[in-house]
């Protein structure tokens, strides 16, 4: 792999990859779920400590593996080849193909706002699929946005297929812009503050509660007895949404291969870019509710909140404007996504636990199958229409992982003592502990509260157990390589 990227390349696809289209949508959901300005703001709090303990524990991981393939290598040194397979088969299945479908379907339904024909409810095609055992019409359609979305995979695929460089390129530029869009909102946002709505929102800010959302007026429901346990269920349910949003942080770690300087430069890249992306996000969170009561946080049309701020701060013509912003931050936030994620297949084919012809690279210097593979799954996602059902499960997974992974950081301590570390976990033991500590937290209250969350993603990496032995006795890995 050729060594071209530097440390602003990491920090933009560090950020990059991390704003989607999250920070626009979800406060909405995790406002109905806590009921109150402060609870709203704890939780992207609580989600950016995490994030930035997970990535200041994840330098020192990639400071003693300098490879690419990122978070899939530091299982594999931390455990073993079957745990990595599993991580390594879930970012397949659902983690980086969802994301990436996901991402690209938010790009078509925001891109409608300024040409209606690609809009979600232009169908072009439907037929009935099958009739289930309730007597109901399974109906596959086809819409407009679905065909966006696809070629827009397709397009940032081809383009990173000729090499970093224009990949880097894209991030590079799209990130700066949708950074100084963001930062933009949020100045205008403070400016644009209501008093009235702010001293409302925040009058009895955390006196937690759900939103009954069907009362006019906002008027609020209550948990019942079990009030605390019953508020620790709508914390973690409410931070599915904040976690998804602040996700794929780790993708830096994934190309360390191609870093001019990956021992210093990832674990820096992965600093810098959670921190500026926690500063925004909260930032963001604060100026809706300086703007927007919490009922019109949680009732926003389509959950569009950064719409409804916008209209408020702009004018009538703010929709647009943040269209073309979420336009940005989806087109970038993709090709970070489809750049680095081949990279993990490209290190599974090497040990014999993928398809053999993604371990190699073309005249390019990049993982051309990986990518294409990757286009594909993520094109399928987008034309099944559950990109949203896999995406509800990603958190839950994703988390197991980053748990599994710190973990990993006091295995190889033990198991490799005198290895070469040129960055050590910030806050090391107790930091990456109370990660581990709030991530298995996380994880326990989405079983108890969320299963539907929670089993679909477990099924999902347990059938990998059977396709990890199946592979491994019909393939032979390659000689271990330094990128």
């Amino acid at each position: 792999m050729k060594h071209e990227l530097t440390l602003l390349d990491g920090t933009m696809l560090v950020a990059g990859s991390m704003i989607g289209s999250g920070i626009f949508i979800v406060s909405a959901d995790i406002t109905r779920n806590v009921g109150s300005a402060g609870w709203l703001i704890a939780v992207w709090l609580i989600t950016g400590f995490m994030t930035l303990t997970a990535a200041l524990s994840y330098g020192e991981l990639a400071g003693m593996f300098p490879k690419a393939g990122g978070q899939y290598v530091y299982l594999k040194e931390s455990y073993n080849k079957l745990i990595a397979f599993l991580y390594g088969w879930s970012f397949f299945a659902v983690i980086q193909t969802g994301t990436i479908a996901a991402v690209g379907v938010a790009f078509s339904k925001f891109a409608a706002y300024l040409y209606k024909p690609i809009s979600e409810d232009n169908i072009l095609f439907q037929t009935i699929l099958y009739t289930n055992s309730a007597g109901k019409d399974v109906i596959f359609k086809l819409n407009a946005a679905q065909l966006v979305s696809i070629a827009l995979i397709f397009l940032l695929t081809y383009i990173n297929t000729k090499g970093v460089k224009g990949g880097k390129l894209i991030q590079t530029t799209f990130t700066m812009t949708k950074l100084l869009s963001l930062f933009g909102l949020i100045i205008f946002g403070f400016i644009a503050f209501k008093p009235e709505i702010w001293h409302a929102n925040w009058t009895n800010a955390w006196d937690m509660h759900k939103l009954d959302i069907g009362a006019a007026d906002g008027k609020p429901g209550d948990y019942g007895p079990y009030a605390i346990n019953a508020a620790l269920g709508a914390i973690a349910i409410a931070m599915v949404g904040s976690i998804f949003s602040s996700d794929s942080w780790n993708n830096v770690t994934f190309i360390a291969g191609e870093m001019k300087n990956p021992k210093r430069d990832v674990a820096l890249s992965l600093f810098f870019g959670t921190m500026v992306v926690t500063i925004i996000y909260i930032a963001a969170n604060v100026v809706y509710t300086g703007v927007l009561s919490l009922h019109d946080i949680a009732t926003a049309e389509k959950d569009r909140v950064a719409v409804a701020a916008s209209d408020v701060i702009f004018g009538s013509k703010g929709t647009i404007v943040i269209a073309v912003m979420i336009m940005i931050s989806t087109f970038g936030c993709n090709n970070g996504l489809i750049l680095a994620g081949s990279r993990v297949y490209y290190s599974m084919a090497k040990d014999g636990l993928f398809f053999k012809k993604t371990g190699t690279l073309n005249k390019n210097g990049v993982p051309e199958f990986g990518l294409w593979i990757q286009a594909v799954v993520a094109s399928v996602l987008c034309l099944s229409g559950r990109y949203g059902d896999l995406l509800d499960m990603i958190s839950f997974v994703v988390v197991l992982f980053y748990v599994l992974t710190i973990i990993g950081i006091y295995r190889l301590r033990i198991k490799l003592p005198n290895a070469e570390r040129p960055y050590k976990a910030f806050g090391y033991p107790v930091l990456p502990a109370i990660y581990i500590l709030m991530g298995l937290a996380f994880c326990t209250l989405l079983i108890i509260y969320k299963p539907e969350f929670t089993w679909p993603g477990l099924i999902i990496v347990l059938i990998g157990i059977p396709i990890y032995y199946i592979t491994k006795a019909t393939t032979k890995p390659e000689p271990d390589t330094a990128v």
